[in-house]
């Protein structure tokens, strides 16, 4: 393929918003021109799987990005055998998500240091994964703006700003 008739694609594909599939379509063409039996529909077909995983994948950075985590914590790095008090059985439970398909709440109650930010996080982090919006935002933090929306007298904006996904 001449560079001009990159250049083309990548302008075509840049109009169209399919912004992977520049980077995509060389190698996608390449296994395809090697099997005997593939089809232009199955080169359009895996080009077009790898866009939409692309824009996943981008989807899903964007949601963690706007979440507002202070930090990446996953369930995987939590330390169980530090945190003696969590219930692994009922935290692996939680982690599937089910609490939030069924709009349930979860406190996570104790002393300072035991992990509940970084469960918190890692509860927040599946679920962007799943393409769902979270926001992040400490008991403290909530606190004081909703006592300075209170004393400004917005604290029907402020709960809308708080409850309502970003």
């Amino acid at each position: 393929m001449t560079s001009l008739q990159h250049e083309r694609i990548t302008t075509l594909a840049q109009e169209l918003r399919l912004h992977a599939l520049p980077d995509l379509y060389g190698a996608v063409a390449q296994n395809a021109a090697k099997r005997k039996d593939a089809s232009y529909a199955d080169f359009l077909e895996e080009v077009l799987k790898g866009e939409r995983d692309a824009r996943r994948v981008r989807a899903r950075e964007m949601l963690t990005r706007i979440a507002g985590f202070p930090a990446i914590k996953t369930l995987e790095a939590f330390d169980f055998t530090f945190a003696t008090g969590a219930p692994r059985q009922q935290i692996q439970e939680l982690a599937g998500l089910g609490f939030i398909e069924r709009a349930e709440n979860v406190v996570l109650l104790g002393p300072s240091g035991v992990g509940k930010t970084h469960l918190a996080i890692a509860f927040g982090l599946l679920a962007t994964q799943r393409a769902w919006k979270v926001r992040f935002t400490a008991a403290a933090d909530l606190a004081i703006a909703l006592e300075a929306a209170q004393r400004q007298g917005r604290m029907r904006e402020a709960m809308y700003r708080t409850v309502a996904m970003p």
